[in-house]
């Protein structure tokens, strides 16, 4: 008669997802206010299931390239006039 040995009970499998876990990447500050801001907001997707994380991503790529577009489309300073010495003796030298 063979001998009835105890088995283990089977693991439970769980077919749900796990639940947000924050992933704790530091995100150093820039110094320039908008990039950083765009930047916290990846945080956000610490707290979200995966498939919520491409909306965050999303939103913080077009933020992104809209800050990269506005350094881009500010106008450059004006240029400093020059001395003309040369004109300048021409018009002390008529007397």
């Amino acid at each position: 008669m063979p001998h009835d040995v105890p088995q283990e009970p089977s693991p439970v499998v769980s077919h749900e997802p796990a639940a947000p876990a924050p992933l704790g990447v530091v995100r150093t500050p820039t110094g320039h206010a908008g990039v950083d801001a765009h930047l916290e907001r990846l945080a956000d997707a610490d707290h979200l299931p995966a498939d919520g994380h491409t909306e965050v991503y999303e939103d913080v790529h077009r933020g992104l390239r809209d800050e990269l577009t506005a350094l881009d489309a500010r106008p450059a300073p004006a240029p400093m006039p020059t001395y003309d010495r040369a004109h300048d003796n021409a018009y002390n030298d008529r007397s």
